[in-house]
């Protein structure tokens, strides 16, 4: 009897994505918020750069997976337009090459060049696509979707941060902003690390010795020039 394993190597895509625009979120407008919050500015100004550290950061977010992930989109079109040229002009030496890389994988000639076959017959570019260029469905660029997606994690990890000015006292400001991000982004880390399988503890240590990195070191510019102004 077969027993189904329970793979997590499939999440990693969305999953990726979704850490980094989430924590990226949460980084960049709490660290903002507590610059600002730290040059002794009204409660505000500091709401207000909040919002506007949201809203940018969600679209240059957005405009950065969109061009990137559109790069990758292009890149593969035009390699998969290549393969489907191949094909049509010398079909016995895509199959050659289809074989060679089931031998490099372990299998004898003969069965190699019979599963490339069997593939072919059924789908040659699919199959080509897939074993030579590593381009399947699961994992092909979707610009505007990865677009969308980095945009709304992004704007959900940023929310939470805005959320503690609006509930803080405003003497209080740059420690609860601080503490409530840095539980935020412990959270975070411990979630992405129990859906990929990994550990939680290293995990959630990660995100929080660097977000905390982040936000002392926008917390002394801002009483630096706030001091100074």
């Amino acid at each position: 009897m077969r027993h189904p394993e329970a793979h997590r190597s499939h999440r990693i895509g969305w999953l990726r994505a979704a850490v980094l625009g989430a924590n990226d979120g949460i980084v960049s407008t709490a660290s903002l918020i507590v610059g600002v919050a730290a040059a002794e500015t009204s409660r505000s100004a500091v709401l207000l750069t909040g919002v506007a550290g949201l809203v940018a950061g969600a679209m240059s977010m957005a405009a950065g997976e969109y061009v990137s992930v559109s790069s990758q989109s292009d890149t593969e079109k035009a390699d998969l337009a290549r393969e489907r040229q191949e094909l049509a002009e010398s079909p016995s030496r895509e199959h050659a090459e289809l074989a060679e890389i089931y031998v490099q994988r372990g299998l004898e000639p003969a069965l190699a060049a019979q599963v490339a076959t069997g593939l072919m017959a059924r789908d040659a570019l699919g199959a080509h696509a897939r074993e030579e260029l590593g381009i399947t469905e699961e994992m092909a660029a979707r610009p505007v979707q990865a677009a969308f997606a980095s945009a709304g994690t992004f704007a959900a990890g940023a929310v939470l941060p805005l959320l503690t000015v609006l509930a803080a006292p405003r003497p209080w400001l740059v420690w609860a902003a601080s503490g409530a991000s840095l539980l935020f982004l412990a959270v975070l880390g411990g979630l992405a690390a129990h859906i990929g399988g990994a550990p939680t503890g290293k995990a959630v240590g990660r995100v929080t010795f660097w977000g905390a990195l982040a936000m002392g070191l926008t917390a002394g510019v801002g009483a630096l020039f706030g001091a100074a102004v």
